[in-house]
């Protein structure tokens, strides 16, 4: 008898897949420096909060994921002039976090590429399959938090 498919492990294995079509994708343009899938996301999360001042404990919340390893990501991308982090005025302890001229035109050559990705990881499915997919995709993390 075979077992039961594991939704982790499946869940697991795309997001892999996702991460190196994103690698891929990114790395083409970004020159020798490179530039990743999730600082690709964080470019683009960034320039969406142009109306707001954005912070590293925006990012964790944002991609639930830890502080070290928005630190580690935030360095690289600091290291590669793709930011700044800023303090602000009415708090010492935080720093906010500034597009380089040079990471706004790597989102502008990018924003296409998203557009690509997302629709590439789309086709085949319909209207309903993607409803269907992003109820899933809440409740899993609800499952979990």
């Amino acid at each position: 008898m075979k077992p039961p498919k594991a939704i982790g492990f499946e869940l697991k294995t795309l997001a892999n897949l996702i991460k190196r079509n994103l690698d891929e994708c990114f790395s083409e343009d970004a020159g020798e420096d490179g530039l990743t899938g999730m600082q690709g996301w964080i470019i683009g999360y960034v320039v969406a909060c142009a109306d707001r001042e954005v912070f590293q404990r925006d990012l964790e919340k944002q991609f639930n994921i830890r502080r070290a390893t928005v630190t580690g990501v935030l360095q690289g991308m600091e290291r590669n002039g793709l930011i700044v982090r800023e303090p602000v005025e009415y708090d010492a302890r935080l720093k906010k976090i500034t597009l380089t001229p040079k990471a706004r035109e790597i989102h502008e050559k990018n924003v296409q590429r998203f557009i690509d990705f997302e629709t590439k990881l789309r086709n085949g499915l319909s209207e309903e399959e993607i409803a269907s997919f992003f109820a899933i995709a809440e409740k899993l993390k609800k499952n979990l938090e």
